[in-house]
């Protein structure tokens, strides 16, 4: 497991949530521990700064907990990839599946975002992929961001769960911080 600043001891893993099987990684004592979550977010934002975003996109919910700071610190647009009905303007949408289920993201219409963007899109982690490339596809084939104009960006990464291969060869880039073996 890959661990470079030492955040693991600050993620609880959780058996059989929020289905049976399923290990969920719970980030709230990172979050709630001062110095971890400031280790995380400079950790996140020195990963990406050679990438060099113009746009930071935030997967709801948790990717906001880690967009916000990084798109303050790199004095970037934060961008709201949210679940379906919680924006209040007209809306593009992708549905995807989840390793549990199914859902979708939607990003405001009138998103200032096009072809010459080189955007981050925020998690918190990268499970089957999904929720990333599902937010991905949403740019490329909405905003005209060509694939290698986007890079996922996330706190964890679960490779056995093939997330960030399957990020990889779509022709996308998945960056963590945290590897889980």
């Amino acid at each position: 497991m890959s661990d470079p600043y030492d955040l693991k001891a600050h993620i609880r893993s959780v058996k059989d949530y929020p289905i049976a099987g399923v290990e969920f990684r719970d980030i709230t004592s990172l979050l709630e521990t001062p110095t971890a979550f400031k280790t995380a977010c400079n950790a996140m934002t020195s990963m990406c700064r050679d990438f060099r975003p113009t746009t930071v996109v935030a997967i709801e919910s948790r990717g906001f907990i880690f967009a916000g700071p990084m798109a303050h610190e790199l004095s970037l647009p934060f961008v709201l990839a949210r679940k379906p009905g919680k924006l209040p303007n007209p809306a593009f949408s992708r549905s995807f599946d989840l390793e549990y289920g199914s859902t979708a993201l939607e990003v405001q219409k009138n998103t200032v975002i096009g072809s010459q963007d080189r955007v981050v899109i925020v998690d918190d982690l990268i499970a089957t992929g999904g929720t990333a490339m599902g937010c991905a596809e949403l740019l490329n084939e909405n905003f005209g961001v060509p694939k290698e104009n986007i890079l996922v960006a996330a706190l964890i990464d679960l490779p056995a769960l093939k997330g960030s291969a399957a990020i990889d060869a779509a022709g996308y880039e998945a960056r963590s911080i945290v590897v889980y073996d």
